[in-house]
């Protein structure tokens, strides 16, 4: 059985103040990197007085050219820009099976096939939440984020 993207997570509506964030806490499309690179500091804070906030277990994808991959499970608690997307597993969803759903190459793939604008497409939003996600029970898509993330953790290790 498969269902909806929109059955397993919901889009981060809430708001942070800039004032409790630092550079290690921002999150924009400058700092998160290509290919599924994770994040790195940011280079300065927005001049706002608040952003989307995020919190740890979600997961931060860039909403600008999605042929990038740029994605993040993030770690810990902070706010982004408005150009990415931070997605929020839904109860009795695991979030680390989440980031892993998102991060596969299908699910860019997904994107860029529903993306609005040429020169810098942009994710649909609404669209997106109709990605097709395989039905797996707690239990699997606990043993599946754990599995992948093993493997994640070993080559991270082996290309220190």
């Amino acid at each position: 059985m498969k269902y909806r993207l929109s059955d397993i997570c919901h889009y981060v509506k809430g708001k942070v103040d800039v004032s409790e964030l630092d550079n290690s806490t921002y999150i924009s499309t400058e700092n998160m990197l290509p290919d599924k690179g994770g994040v790195t500091e940011a280079a300065s804070l927005p001049t706002t007085l608040q952003t989307q906030i995020y919190e740890k277990d979600d997961v931060l994808v860039s909403n600008i050219r999605p042929y990038f991959k740029k994605i993040w499970f993030a770690d810990q608690n902070g706010g982004c820009s408005n150009d990415v997307l931070v997605f929020r597993a839904n109860e009795g969803v695991e979030p680390g099976f989440l980031y892993y759903v998102l991060a596969d190459d299908k699910f860019f793939d997904f994107s860029m096939a529903t993306s609005k604008g040429t020169k810098m497409p942009r994710g649909d939003k609404k669209a997106l939440m109709e990605y097709e996600v395989l039905d797996f029970n707690i239990d699997t898509q606990k043993k599946v984020a754990s599995l992948l993330g093993d493997i994640d953790e070993k080559i991270r290790v082996n290309t220190e």
